[in-house]
């Protein structure tokens, strides 16, 4: 259990009162005060588990990715026996950054400016002109490697932390693993990322970004209201999708769930009971799935997750504290609704900049040519190009510009719309569940984790 304690930014505001549990606001300045901004990268990237990529990505004995924790660049490589080591990207002889390069291949990281080398696992190999002792004496090498972070592989996808000693990944989850296990574990080969993953930078604080993803659906109905004008939403009027359950848990995760017979006008009658697994599987498989995938999905999830993922599935959702899942259906010419999964990260470069990356993923038993079109279809919709990133991201910096006012950083944002509603009775999960309209209540559990973590020095 964390140890509450108060801090005192400079101007003598603790920072318990950022976010005011009585009336559910927070003040507008974090997004955009550099205090706080140096605060987050100690207390939340230092402490918190973070998505750095898929194993995938990285298939080979010596391949590696860069990535970064927080403002800190990492290095994400496999080992010769196939073990997947994430490492601070700081020489320890003078600070300089050990690799340059995005990806590649390599036994041996050498830094450039006075030559010591390192193994894919950090470990410290020499530096040049052996018998000269350029690393000197004082030191053993088993204390001049790279410093490591600790490393969760979890249905593929790589979470690392610098808290070597704090929670597991699996008390980080809590119980809402039971549903991105529907996600994320439900085949044996698992996922696979289709292509490099698309970045580009947005104008704005990472946090606005980041709350949006613990299931903001309200946004939808306006920001996003092409979806329905442009593609008629399945058949279905926008608004009905708004209903549904949203998933919460204390630690800031969050998950949307909604009604595929809401959704889909041939799922009309999938919450009836008349129609079995198989047939529902048929017209809907979950995204990045196909048809013939089913009875393998039913081997790796319980008779309760089949159920919850044939009714009312996750939907949107996200892993705090910079996470976000997204599930795209989209209709083909041959009749069949093909899926796909997208999951993006939002790198704080500064109080007011974020690095966006997106990853679109497949079962690894998809076909090419099914590959090819998830791919094609996610990009569409999502990513660097994508249509609903370009509304997303035209908010997020006008809410950090608002942020940086004299009196615009005094304003609050609000979190008071509350649902009352208990879960559905025939409601298989646990965690919490919040039934009816979206309301703010997931979004809110967001901020009082950050508030939590916040509260506690590193």
């Amino acid at each position: 259990m964390l140890t509450r304690t108060t801090t005192t930014l400079s101007d003598g505001t603790p920072i318990t009162d950022l976010v005011r549990p009585e009336t559910r606001e927070v003040e507008l300045r974090v997004l955009s005060d550099r205090e706080i901004y140096d605060l987050e990268m100690e207390r939340i990237f230092g402490k918190t588990w973070l998505l750095l990529g898929h194993e995938s990505e990285i298939p080979q004995s010596g391949d590696f990715v860069m990535r970064d924790m927080g403002n800190d660049s990492v290095i994400v490589a496999r080992d010769r026996a196939g073990d997947i080591h994430v490492s601070l990207n700081v020489c320890p002889h003078r600070g300089m950054r050990v690799c340059l390069a995005d990806k590649g291949n390599t036994q041996v990281h050498k830094c450039i400016y006075h030559g010591w080398a390192f193994k894919p696992n950090g470990e410290f190999i020499g530096s040049p002109i052996a018998e000269e002792k350029m690393h000197g004496e004082i030191l053993p090498k088993s204390e001049l490697g790279l410093r490591k972070a600790r490393v969760h592989i979890y249905a593929g996808l790589i979470f690392a932390t610098w808290n070597v000693d704090g929670p597991s990944f699996e008390d980080f989850l809590g119980e809402m693993k039971w549903y991105y296990d529907m996600i994320f574990q439900r085949t044996s080969g698992g996922w696979e990322v289709i292509g490099p993953p698309q970045r580009f930078i947005v104008e704005a604080n990472w946090k606005a970004a980041g709350e949006q993803s613990a299931a903001d659906g309200f946004h939808t109905l306006t920001l996003h209201r092409w979806l329905d004008e442009m593609f008629g939403n399945g058949g279905s009027e926008l608004t009905s999708t708004m209903y549904g359950v949203e998933v919460g848990s204390d630690h800031g995760h969050a998950l949307r769930c909604q009604s595929l017979a809401k959704k889909f006008e041939r799922a009309r009658d999938f919450d009836k009971g008349t129609m079995s697994i198989e047939e529902r599987w048929n017209i809907l498989p979950a995204p990045g799935c196909t048809p013939d995938m089913l009875e393998e999905v039913q081997r790796n999830l319980t008779p309760e997750q089949m159920e919850q993922l044939m009714t009312n599935p996750p939907q949107v959702g996200g892993i705090f504290p910079n996470v976000l899942l997204a599930c795209i259906y989209a209709p083909q010419p041959d009749g069949r609704i093909l899926g796909s999964m997208a999951l993006h990260t939002y790198i704080p470069r500064g109080p007011d900049k974020l690095e966006f990356v997106n990853w679109v993923f497949a079962e690894k038993g998809t076909s090419e040519a099914d590959k090819q079109t998830m791919l094609k279809n996610t990009i569409f919709m999502l990513g660097t190009s994508g249509l609903v990133e370009q509304d997303d991201s035209d908010t997020w910096p006008h809410m950090t510009i608002s942020a940086r006012g004299a009196q615009g950083r005094k304003m609050t944002m609000k979190y008071q719309a509350i649902n009352t509603l208990p879960p559905p009775p025939n409601w298989r999960g646990p965690a919490k569940a919040y039934d009816g309209f979206t309301k703010d209540d997931t979004q809110w559990n967001w901020w009082m984790y950050w508030r939590e973590l916040m509260s506690v020095p590193a």
